[in-house]
């Protein structure tokens, strides 16, 4: 007869572990160990060798970023739209090494996508755009990262072409300024509302992808905001000047779309 001890042990020991254990599913915050180098041994064509865990930066079938063809996107009304509950949250700016973080420690309120609500934990930049539309890639990609509460993510993407300053960066750019070329640098921001973060429309492009820096996690689901925002030229050269290197870009190469469906949402005209 087996001791209930027995059993009782090796099932609390297995709860420790995975309590302890880190989690893969989100971005790696220290991005020394990879870079945007094409071809080289570190580069984005060798993530998935780097750790186990990042296999699937190599071999997955649904990685991001794509190309949003209109070939192949099929147009919808029943999405519905973003249904934003954010709210403002203290915040902290961190230089990552090849972007720049602010990072909401408490969430900042969050995003309803198909029934989940998905909290807002911290929004990035790219430089150029990661994802293109028609083959057109533009300026510089901002990434809102939202997390559900059994760790599902969703990220929702704006796309800027230069052009005016953009407003939400004019504000976050003394904090930015403090933390330039200090890798792994933190400066407190205080309570930042996200909701300055502006769109400009309720179109958008929803597929499902993955994250697009190590570990690469599938299953992210996306939403690229249809409208083209701007940035200033100065704005740019701030964040291009802020990472430790000096990153000229920090995009991951286009992945393959493989069989995967892209929506395009458009509100119903309402006729009266």
């Amino acid at each position: 007869m087996v001791s209930k001890n027995l059993i009782i042990l090796p099932l609390c020991l297995s709860l420790i572990l995975t309590q302890f254990m880190p989690s893969t599913s989100q971005e790696v915050e220290d991005e020394r160990e990879f870079s945007y180098e094409v071809g080289s041994e570190n580069g984005p064509g060798h993530w998935g060798s780097i750790h186990e865990d990042w296999a699937v930066c190599d071999e997955g079938e649904m990685q991001s970023p794509i190309d949003l063809s209109h070939k192949r996107v099929r147009v919808v009304s029943h999405l519905g739209h973003l249904r934003r509950s954010y709210r403002p949250s203290p915040a902290t700016m961190i230089n990552r090494g090849h972007d720049i973080m602010l990072k909401w420690e408490h969430g900042a309120g969050s995003v309803l996508m198909n029934g989940t609500k998905y909290v807002l934990n911290q929004l990035h930049w790219h430089w150029p755009s990661e994802h293109t539309i028609n083959g057109r890639r533009f300026t510089m990609e901002l990434h809102m990262v939202h997390e559900s509460e059994d760790g599902k993510i969703a990220v929702v993407g704006i796309l800027y072409k230069l052009g005016r300053a953009d407003n939400f960066l004019n504000k976050m750019e003394v904090y930015i300024r403090k933390i330039t070329s200090i890798h792994e640098g933190k400066e407190e921001v205080g309570v930042v509302d996200p909701r300055e973060v502006r769109r400009g429309s309720r179109k958008y492009y929803r597929y499902t992808g993955s994250l697009t820096t190590p570990p690469c996690t599938e299953g992210v689901v996306w939403t690229m905001v249809a409208k083209i925002r701007t940035v200033s030229r100065e704005q740019l050269k701030l964040l291009k000047e802020a990472v430790h290197d000096g990153t000229e870009m920090n995009a991951r190469p286009m992945q393959a779309i493989n069989d995967r469906m892209v929506q395009f949402y458009r509100p119903r005209r309402v006729r009266y």
